[in-house]
């Protein structure tokens, strides 16, 4: 491929040669027109990906990536602290209750439909308003 290259004129402005000439060493280039070619193909690349990430910047990629991962340290570190109260709650409810294994089969079950109806969405005031009618029943 490389000994059936094409001779084609390109028109830039004067800028543009001068940061072209910058960036030559820094790429590692040997000419302009490698310059050029590596930066068609890496334009051309980017048009035709749909998985852009290979062509953002490494030090954008990496702080995006460092951003998520903070926020999923906090939100794990969140879930746990909440899990640890939930359960203290838990205990410390069932010490007061005489509740038998077959009516708290029965509440797990609704309680999995109500989380998964309102997508986790759940209000004591809900249960409340529930508990009021079973009692009425």
């Amino acid at each position: 491929m490389k000994n059936n290259k094409e001779r084609t004129a390109v028109w830039l402005y004067p800028e543009t040669m001068e940061r072209l000439d910058g960036w030559l060493i820094q790429d590692n280039c040997k000419s302009r027109s490698e310059f050029i070619e590596k930066a068609l193909c890496f334009y051309m690349g980017y048009l035709g990906t749909e998985d852009t990430s290979s062509y953002l910047s490494k030090a954008l990629l990496s702080s995006i990536e460092g951003t998520l991962q903070k926020t999923e340290n906090r939100v794990a570190s969140n879930l746990f602290r909440l899990s640890v109260e939930i359960s203290m709650m838990m205990h410390l409810l069932a010490t007061t209750l005489d509740v038998s294994d077959e009516e708290l089969h029965r509440l797990r079950g609704r309680c999995v439909t109500e989380v998964k109806k309102t997508k986790g969405k759940i209000r004591l005031d809900d249960a409340v308003e529930f508990q009021s009618r079973a009692d009425d029943e």
